[in-house]
């Protein structure tokens, strides 16, 4: 079984933290830190725990504080970037009335550690001088400052809390995103299609609108646009479709289709199928949506891509399995479940099978 996260902060980080802070008194740190409550503790209760200790050993002047922190920060192995967010935590936590300081601490720590976490209560306390300062640093040259522009500003950033005045309107959003689009790092550009796709969850005509006037442009854009649609080519929006190529399916049928009938528990379900046509198959996006049963006996749909390309050949043979091997993400009930083949957004066959 993969190590947990949260265990991520153990002893040894916690003596290389001390190592690193000089002046703190190692035995009482540590023991502050692993209290009686420790052990129940997940990955962010346990960062800001931490950050709270620090704050209750560092100098009582933020100034001072963040001083120190950015040395030791420096002075921390480069390869810790989930562990050292403690630092960013810190500021979130004793830096709300700081802004100043608190923006050229996380400025410094997002270049070895993101700060798209902690950026995000400032944003909200201060959404103008914010913004201004996401604007800045979209420009900036370190490609990690340029992707916290972008990426600390998402509408639904997972595992943080969410931004509901971008969601209403990320007009301010979409500004970052402009200068950020054509970005010489993969890096910042993908953080700018992960919000692109936030944004088409609630604003979905908003990113349509700016696909249709970005795309054709040059590949790398295409390819940004591709990933941040990704949420409006699920769900098989006919617009989105056409605008990547994917039209309406012609004499194209499903053939032979085949599935195991009854899975069991923790196995494989196995489906195969032909697609046949009177003509090239041409370009398709070939997606099967399973309805997984819940325990209240309503579903719950989730779609996967098989493939997608474009298919000189009239016919071609698909073979799939999904797992139903335990995961954390899902739970899986005893019951019958559905499966759909999609192909450019047309439901072309449906059937089921028995989970037990």
């Amino acid at each position: 079984m993969a190590e947990l996260f949260k265990n991520l902060y153990n002893e040894d980080y916690i003596d290389l933290l001390c190592s690193n802070l000089l002046h703190v008194n190692k035995k009482e740190f540590t023991c502050r830190v692993f209290d009686e409550l420790w052990e129940s503790r997940e990955l962010k209760e346990r960062m800001r725990h931490i950050s709270i200790v620090l704050g209750e050993f560092l100098p009582v002047n933020y100034e001072e504080a963040i001083d120190i922190l950015k040395t030791t920060f420096l002075n921390m192995p480069s390869n810790m970037g989930l562990e050292n967010m403690i630092f960013q935590d810190f500021v979130e936590v004793y830096g709300m009335d700081d802004f100043e300081k608190s923006m050229e601490a996380l400025e410094c720590f997002t270049k070895g550690s993101s700060s798209e976490f902690a950026v995000r209560r400032f944003i909200i306390k201060y959404p103008k001088k914010s913004m201004a300062r996401m604007k800045i640093w979209a420009n900036w040259d370190n490609e990690h400052v340029r992707r916290l522009a972008s990426e600390g500003c998402r509408p639904r950033l997972p595992w943080a809390i969410s931004l509901p005045e971008f969601k209403k309107n990320p007009k301010k959003v979409l500004e970052i995103l402009d200068i950020l689009k054509d970005d010489e790092s993969e890096y910042v550009r993908r953080s700018v299609a992960n919000n692109l796709n936030d944004i088409s969850k609630d604003n979905p005509k908003v990113v349509k609108k700016i696909t249709k006037n970005w795309l054709g442009k040059n590949k790398n854009r295409d390819k940004l646009l591709k990933h941040g649609c990704r949420t409006l080519l699920k769900i098989s929006d006919k617009d989105t479709l056409a605008m990547f190529g994917f039209k309406k399916v012609k004499d194209i049928n499903i053939e032979d289709f085949t599935i195991t009938k009854d899975v069991e528990f923790e196995k494989e379900l196995l489906f195969s199928f032909i697609l046949n046509s009177t003509e090239t198959l041409g370009k398709l996006r070939i997606e099967y949506a399973l309805h997984f049963v819940r325990q209240n006996s309503k579903y719950s749909k989730k779609v996967f891509k098989i493939s997608e390309g474009f298919y000189n050949q009239t016919s071609k043979k698909i073979q799939k399995s999904y797992s139903f091997r335990a995961i954390s993400t899902r739970k899986y009930y005893n019951g019958l479940h559905k499966i759909q083949i999609i192909i450019n957004g047309e439901i072309l066959h449906e059937d089921e099978f028995i989970y037990s």
